[in-house]
């Protein structure tokens, strides 16, 4: 089996997250203790046993989900895991960021750093209830781009997020959005629902947002991946230090391209996926892309034991 390891984004997280794999493998909590003291606060207290809407605050949520991706990682190295078991990675979102520094592009702490900023940078970039998010069922990206743009008409709506062939999610101006939202409904969408998110993600709205993300990037040291990373905004596998620091910035307004990256993966010889950290999303989706490839989860340390054996 030629193996791709993936990472979630935001919507995953919860509650006591990681703590099971910390309280197994050092490894794990280590990666914890380096995020805490990478902030300068205990993210680590809040992810096991905050409230629940500070966790899901974006600057929050975002390295917290990086955090207990990389301890679910870690504890995949202790038992014995290396990159020759994998060929390619992946993260949906705040997710590239998480395989970036699992296959050493990223340190831990600049990964944190970065993600505490570009959660901040991206709840700044829209004062709150101006923007706007929705899940669009059902349809496929022609047709979503199609009503998007319909309803944008001097607003900005865009496609955001291409899951899979029957889930895309649209971003922009509010009342935009809830226009594509009707529109959605009457050309057959089979649920178009808004989303309980602080901001309206990847689309031109967070232009601001990137050139917060430009300036801190560029502080940044990039090495090159263990093995090639698929780009959100891409859905192409990229290794060049330099050309991950310009996608990164890219893809704060840019479109996940996440069907088209899993359909990379799968045209470059990849059939088993290991969804690394908390949730199954990923997998889900990955299996309404292409049936054909074996999803595993690997969030707790039965699920690391299980893939390593």
């Amino acid at each position: 089996m030629a193996v791709a390891l993936v990472f979630p984004g935001q919507g995953a997280q919860m509650i006591g997250m990681g703590r099971d794999l910390a309280d197994a493998y050092p490894a794990a909590r280590a990666v914890f203790e380096e995020v805490d003291a990478a902030l300068g606060e205990k993210l680590s207290t809040l992810i096991w046993e905050g409230a629940a809407e500070e966790l899901t605050l974006t600057a929050n949520a975002q390295p917290a989900l990086m955090a207990t991706s990389l301890a679910a990682f870690r504890a995949l190295e202790a038992e014995g895991f290396g990159w020759d078991r994998a060929t390619m990675a992946a993260g949906h979102s705040l997710g590239e960021y998480s395989a970036l520094a699992a296959t050493g592009a990223l340190s831990v702490a600049d990964a944190a750093r970065l993600l505490r900023r570009r959660g901040r940078a991206m709840q700044d970039a829209v004062p709150v209830g101006e923007g706007a998010m929705a899940a669009l069922l059902g349809l496929d990206l022609d047709a979503a781009t199609r009503i998007a743009a319909e309803a944008a008409g001097d607003r900005v709506c865009e496609a955001a997020n291409d899951n899979d062939p029957g889930q895309v999610v649209i971003s922009g101006h509010r009342d935009a959005v809830e226009r594509a939202v009707e529109l959605a409904k009457a050309a057959g969408s089979r649920r178009a629902v808004m989303l309980p998110v602080s901001a309206p993600f990847h689309c031109a709205l967070m232009e601001p947002a990137a050139g917060a993300m430009r300036d801190a990037l560029a502080e940044v040291a990039i090495a090159r991946p263990a093995v090639p990373v698929v780009a959100n905004v891409t859905a192409a596998p990229v290794s060049d230090p330099d050309e991950i620091r310009d996608l990164l910035v890219r893809q704060v307004t840019g479109a996940v391209r996440w069907r088209e990256s899993v359909e990379a993966m799968v045209a470059a010889g990849i059939d088993e996926t290991w969804e690394v950290g908390a949730g199954k999303a990923l997998s889900g989706m990955i299996r309404r892309i292409d049936k054909s490839v074996a999803t595993r989860q690997v969030g707790a340390p039965d699920d690391v034991r299980a893939a390593i054996s």
